[in-house]
C-alpha cells in the first residue's frame, strides 16, 4: 500500500483541489491496481477542512500542536499503521500531476525529492518569478529539499526516526538525516508539483515566506532569505 501525507490548518479553501489531483494519481496504471490511502492531519483546525476531506475519500487525523512537523509526522504514523510501504508527502495548497505517485515508487530508491513550481504567481512581480525560476534548477540531480514534493519508503522513514517535530524545516531535517543513514536518494526533475504563491504563510519561514523574501531580495529591500530555504528550496 502506498500513502500520501498532508499537513493541514485551515485549509479548506485549497485542499480540495490538492485531494482531486492525489486520488487521480493514486489509479495511475503504472500502480498497478495497489492501494493508496491519503491521510490528511488537521492540526487545530477551525474551518470545514475536514468536511472536505471526507469528501475526497481521506483519512483525518486531529490533533492540535500547530506544528508543521508533528502533523507530518502524525499522518505517517497513521499511514504506517495502516501497512504503507512508501509515504508520498505533499502540501494542501499543493497539486501533484497524474504521474506523481508512480514515478515517486519507480525511482528506484529509498527516497524521493521533487521540485515545485508556481501554479499562479497572483500579485508578485515578473522580477520574482525569473529570480524563483533561476534557484528552483529543475534538472536531475538539483539539491532542493520540498515536503510538497518528497517521498520514501516505510523501511527508510522508520529507520531515521521520521519526520521532526519541527515547526519548519522538517523536510530538510528528514532528509539530512536520510543522507546521514546512507540512504539512496533520487534527486529528480520530474515530476513537478505545483503549489500556490500564496502570502499567508502556515510554517514560519515556510514557501510563502521564501517567496516574500526573495521578493525584497529582488526589490532591495534590506531583508535575508531565511537561511535553510535560501540553501535548499
Amino acid at each position: 500500500m502506498i500513502a500520501v501525507i498532508v499537513p493541514a490548518h485551515n485549509e479548506a479553501d485549497d485542499i480540495g483541489r490538492c485531494l482531486e489531483a492525489v486520488n487521480e494519481a493514486a489509479v495511475h496504471p503504472g500502480l498497478e491496481g495497489e492501494p493508496v490511502v491519503t491521510v490528511v492531519a488537521l492540526d487545530a483546525c477551525t474551518d470545514g477542512t475536514g468536511g472536505v476531506c471526507a469528501l475526497h475519500g481521506a483519512a483525518a487525523v486531529a490533533l492540535d500542536a500547530r506544528c508543521v512537523g508533528v502533523a507530518r509526522a502524525a499522518a505517517a504514523r497513521h499511514a504506517l499503521d495502516l501497512g504503507a510501504r512508501w509515504i508520498a508527502s505533499t502540501d494542501a495548497d499543493t497539486v501533484v500531476p497524474a504521474d506523481w505517485l508512480w514515478k515517486q515508487v519507480a525511482c528506484g530508491a529509498d527516497a524521493f525529492c521533487g521540485v515545485v513550481d508556481v501554479a499562479e504567481w497572483r500579485d508578485y512581480p515578473p522580477a520574482v518569478r525569473e529570480a524563483f525560476a533561476g534557484r528552483e534548477l529543475s534538472c536531475d540531480g538539483h539539491r532542493h529539499i520540498h515536503g510538497a514534493n518528497l517521498g520514501l519508503s516505510a523501511a527508510a522513514y522508520e529507520k531515521v526516526g521520521g519526520f521532526p517535530p519541527l515547526a519548519t524545516g522538517e523536510d530538510v531535517a528528514l532528509v539530512r538525516a536520510l543522507e546521514c543513514s546512507r540512504a539512496s536518494i533520487a534527486w529528480r526533475a520530474r515530476p513537478v508539483v505545483f503549489t500556490s504563491a500564496r502570502r499567508s504563510s502556515r510554517a514560519p519561514q515556510g514557501f510563502s515566506s521564501f517567496l516574500q523574501a526573495l521578493e525584497r531580495e529582488v526589490l532591495g529591500t534590506p531583508a535575508a532569505l531565511p537561511p535553510a530555504q535560501a540553501l535548499v528550496r
